[in-house]
C-alpha cells in the first residue's frame, strides 16, 4: 500500500506558479526517481519530469502544469511517503514527514462522487462573477453576470458560473446551470476550466477581480471570449495607455507615476498644483486625495510608499471645475454602438460612483456629444472591444480629457440598460459569443424622450462620526434612479429614492466657503422666492443679506445657544446646504453634516448638487409628483423591436 508524505516546502531558486509559499504538499513517485508535487485542497501539481499515472481513482483528482500549458489529471488512490529530498535543486522538504494514510476525499474533493452531477458534453461558458462585494464592486457586476447566463442560454450554451458569494442572484440555485462557489483565483479558475472544458471564460462583467485573470488564464491556455487580454492590458498599463492616446490624438491630463516622494514633488511642480495622487492597483478609488502643495504631498507620499513601497503612485493634474462624462457602448470588433452618455451632476473631483448623474445630458452641447461619440468609438476600434466598454471624460473649458477607459461591464451598465430599455450585457454577452451587432439588431444608439437620474445610497447615518463630503474615494454602498420627463422632477424622485426626499416647505440652513457664496446666490434666492425660510451662519449671513435675500443669523457651535446643531436636533431646519472649506474643515462644518446626517435632514455639499436640488424642488412645487411604469417609458420613445430582439432609435 503506497501513503502519503504530508511536509512543507521551501523554495530555493524559481517558485512554481502553483507553489507560491510554504503549504502543506505530497510527493509522488515519478519514473526513474523524479518526483511529483501535489497540494492538498487545490487537487493541481507542479511537475517535475514525467506524470505518474496510478489506478482506482475513478475521477481525475489533478493536473500537471507545464512550460505548455496544462497536462492531463493525475489519477492515484493511495500517495507515496517520501523523507528529506531535494529535486534539481528546487524544492527540498523542510521536516521529515510522517508516514500517514491520504484519504480519498483529501485528494479528490472534485470526483463525480461529490458533484451534484457528472460533467456534460454541451457547448459551455465559465462566467467568471464578482466575488465578495466591496466599495466600488457591487450589485452592478451580478446584475451583468446574470444577464449573461440569460444570453447563453437562449444561445443554447451550458451556462457555468464561479463566484463566491452566496448575497448575489447570481448564485440562485436556478439562474446558471452549473455554480461554482469557489474562489476566483487563477488556481481555482483553472481547476473548474480542465474539469469543464469550456469554450471560453466571459471576464469582462463580474468587475475589476475577474478581469485581473484575463492574462494569467490565457497565458495558461485558456480561451478568453470577447476582448482580448492585451487590448484589456493597453487601457490598464498606465504607459501603453498614454501611447494609445497619442496614437489616436485624443487629450489626457498631464500625469505621471513616482516611486518616491522625490519623483512625486519633481512631477507635482511640473503638471502644478492641485494634483489627484492614487496609489496603483485599487478599486473604487481607495486611497485617492486631491492635494494642494507640497506639504500636503509629502504627508500622502511617506504613507503610500510604506504601505507600499512596490507598487507606484499615480500623479495627475486635478482638472478644477470640470464636467465629467461617463460612456456605455457595446462593439463587435468592427461596429461600435453607443449605449448611453451620461452627465455627472457633481464636478470633476467626487468618484464617479458617488456623483449623481443623468442620462442623456442635461447641459452638454450637441457638439460635445458627437465629438464624445467619435473619441468613443475610436477608442474602440483601437482597442479591438468585443464587447462592453466604458469611458470617462472630463470637459474643462470646452477642451474633453480621456480620464479612463475600462475595457469591461462599468457600474452603470445596469442604469444605463434600465433607463434606456436596452440589456447592454445580454447584448455584449451575445457579441463575446460570436454574434454581431448586426445580427443582433443593435446598430445605433436609442434616443429617449424622457431624464433618468442615477442617485448614489451612502451609510452615513450608520456612522454617525463620519463626515459626509464627497471626494475622489468612493463611499456610496447602492445607487438609486428617478425617472420623469424633465430633469427637475427625475432628480427630485431620485432623492426620494435615496432616502433623502426634498423638501417644498420650511427652512433652509445655509452654511457656504467663501468661494461658493457668489455662484450660489442665485439659487438661494430661488429658495427664498418658493417660500423658504432661508437661516445662514454669520459669514454667509451677512453676504446673503448684502445681495437681498432675508437670512436671519444662526450661531456656531461655540458662539451661543441655540446654534446650528440645536436647530437640526430640534428639528427646525428642512434641508442643509454647507460646502466644506477645504482638506481641514472646521469643526463647525463637520458638527453640521454630521448632525444633520444623525438626524435625517437632506444634506447637499455641492454647488452642482444645489443647483439640482433646486430644480427638484420647483419641480415638486410646480408639477406635483407622477408615477408611471417603467414600461411605459420604454414604450414611448421606442419603435417595435426587430427579429433580433433590441430596440431601434425613433
Amino acid at each position: 500500500m503506497l501513503t502519503a508524505a504530508v511536509c512543507r516546502v521551501q523554495l530555493l531558486r524559481k517558485p512554481s506558479p502553483l507553489a507560491k509559499r510554504p503549504r502543506q504538499t505530497i510527493f509522488l513517485p515519478g519514473p526513474g526517481g523524479s518526483l511529483e508535487v501535489v497540494r492538498l485542497g487545490l487537487r493541481d501539481a507542479a511537475r517535475r519530469k514525467s506524470p505518474l499515472r496510478l489506478p482506482n481513482l475513478g475521477a481525475p483528482s489533478a493536473f500537471f502544469w507545464t512550460k505548455g500549458g496544462l497536462a492531463p489529471k493525475l489519477k492515484s488512490n493511495w500517495l507515496w511517503r517520501n523523507g528529506e529530498a531535494r529535486v534539481g535543486g528546487r524544492l527540498r522538504v523542510k521536516r521529515k514527514a510522517t508516514q500517514k494514510p491520504l484519504r480519498r476525499a483529501a485528494a479528490a474533493p472534485s470526483s463525480q462522487k461529490e458533484s451534484s452531477d457528472a460533467v456534460s458534453a454541451k457547448k459551455k461558458v465559465i462566467v467568471l462573477s464578482g466575488g465578495p462585494n466591496r466599495i466600488g464592486q457591487g450589485i452592478e457586476f451580478d446584475y451583468c453576470c446574470c444577464h449573461a447566463v440569460f444570453a447563453l442560454k437562449e444561445m443554447g450554451y451550458e451556462a457555468i458560473l464561479i463566484n463566491s458569494n452566496p448575497e448575489t442572484v447570481s448564485t440562485d440555485y436556478d439562474t446558471s446551470d452549473r455554480l461554482y462557489f469557489e474562489p476566483l483565483t487563477r488556481e481555482d479558475v483553472l481547476e473548474i476550466v480542465l474539469q469543464e472544458n469550456p469554450e471560453g471564460v466571459i471576464v469582462q462583467l463580474g468587475g475589476q477581480t475577474p478581469l485581473n485573470l484575463a492574462v494569467p488564464l490565457e497565458k495558461a491556455g485558456v480561451r478568453i471570449l470577447g476582448t482580448s487580454p492585451d487590448a484589456i492590458d493597453r487601457a490598464e498599463d498606465r504607459e501603453r495607455f498614454r501611447q494609445l492616446l497619442a496614437k489616436l490624438g485624443l487629450k489626457q491630463a498631464p500625469n505621471a507615476t513616482a516611486l518616491s516622494v522625490e519623483e512625486a514633488r519633481k512631477i507635482a511642480r511640473e503638471v502644478g498644483y492641485p494634483v489627484i495622487v492614487r496609489p496603483s492597483y485599487v478599486l473604487g478609488g481607495r486611497g485617492m486625495e486631491i492635494v494642494f502643495d507640497e506639504a500636503e504631498l509629502n504627508t500622502y507620499m511617506q504613507m503610500a510608499v510604506e504601505a507600499s513601497p512596490e507598487h507606484p503612485v499615480l500623479v495627475d493634474k486635478f482638472l478644477e471645475d470640470a464636467i465629467e462624462i461617463d460612456v456605455d457602448c457595446v462593439a463587435d470588433g468592427q461596429r461600435v454602438v453607443i449605449g448611453g452618455i451620461m452627465e455627472h451632476i457633481e464636478m470633476a473631483g467626487v468618484h464617479s460612483g458617488d456623483s449623481a448623474c443623468s442620462l442623456p445630458p442635461f447641459s452638454l452641447t450637441e457638439e460635445e456629444i458627437k465629438e464624445i461619440t467619435r473619441q468613443t468609438v475610436a477608442l474602440a476600434k483601437e482597442l479591438g472591444v468585443k464587447g462592453l466598454m466604458n469611458v470617462q471624460y472630463a470637459i474643462r473649458q470646452g477642451v474633453i480629457y480621456v480620464l479612463e477607459v475600462n475595457p469591461r461591464a462599468s457600474r452603470t451598465v445596469p442604469y444605463v440598460s434600465k433607463a434606456t430599455g436596452v440589456p447592454l450585457a445580454k447584448i455584449a454577452t451575445k457579441v463575446m459569443c460570436g454574434m454581431t451587432l448586426e445580427e443582433i439588431g443593435f446598430t445605433r444608439e436609442v434616443a429617449i424622450g424622457h431624464f433618468a437620474v442615477k442617485e448614489a445610497v451612502f451609510p452615513f447615518s450608520r456612522f454617525p462620526e463620519v463626515d459626509a463630503t464627497l471626494g475622489p474615494e468612493m463611499k456610496s454602498t447602492g445607487e438609486v434612479m428617478g425617472i420623469d420627463a424633465t430633469f427637475g422632477m427625475a432628480f427630485a424622485k431620485s432623492q426620494a429614492g435615496a432616502s433623502s426626499p426634498l423638501p417644498t416647505s420650511g427652512t433652509v440652513l445655509v452654511s457656504l466657503k467663501s468661494e461658493d457664496k457668489r455662484p450660489a446666490l442665485f439659487m438661494v434666492k430661488k429658495l427664498e422666492d418658493l417660500g423658504f425660510k432661508i437661516v445662514a451662519t454669520e459669514g454667509t449671513a451677512s453676504f446673503l443679506r448684502r445681495q437681498g435675500v432675508n437670512a436671519a443669523k444662526v450661531f456656531k457651535v461655540a458662539e451661543g445657544r441655540p446654534n446650528v446643531v440645536d436647530l437640526l436636533k430640534n428639528h427646525e431646519v428642512q434641508l442643509v446646504v454647507n460646502t466644506p472649506s477645504g482638506k481641514r474643515c472646521r469643526r463647525d462644518e463637520v458638527a453640521i453634516r454630521t448632525t444633520a446626517t444623525a438626524f435625517n435632514v437632506p444634506l447637499i455639499t455641492t454647488l452642482q448638487g444645489l443647483a439640482a436640488g433646486v430644480q427638484g424642488i420647483e419641480a415638486l412645487i410646480k408639477e406635483g409628483l407622477t408615477v408611471k411604469s417603467i414600461q411605459e417609458y420604454h414604450g414611448e420613445v421606442l419603435t417595435p423591436r426587430l427579429p433580433g430582439g433590441q430596440p431601434q432609435r425613433t
